[in-house]
C-alpha cells in the first residue's frame, strides 16, 4: 500500500533538488501543495502531487463542445 505522503527521496526526484528551500521553490513553481514541519523537512500528500500531475486525472463529465452543421 502506498503512503499517504510522498517519500523524502521521491521528493528528491521530483524536484531534482537535495535542499529543502530548493524542493520549495520547485514545488510553489510546479502549483503542488505542501506543508513545512517543524525539523524544516516537506510534506507533499501523495493524491494530491498526483492530481496536480495528472497520473489519476478524474474524467471529465462534461462532453466536450463540438459544433452542430445542419
Amino acid at each position: 500500500m502506498d503512503s499517504m505522503f510522498l517519500t523524502d527521496e521521491e521528493i528528491a526526484d521530483l524536484t531534482k533538488k537535495q535542499r529543502h528551500s530548493a524542493q520549495v521553490r520547485v514545488l510553489r513553481g510546479m502549483g503542488i501543495g505542501h506543508k513545512i514541519r517543524p525539523d524544516g523537512s516537506i510534506v507533499v500528500l501523495r493524491a494530491h502531487a498526483e492530481r496536480i500531475l495528472g497520473e489519476r486525472a478524474p474524467k471529465s463529465k462534461i462532453k466536450a463542445w463540438e459544433p452542430a452543421f445542419h
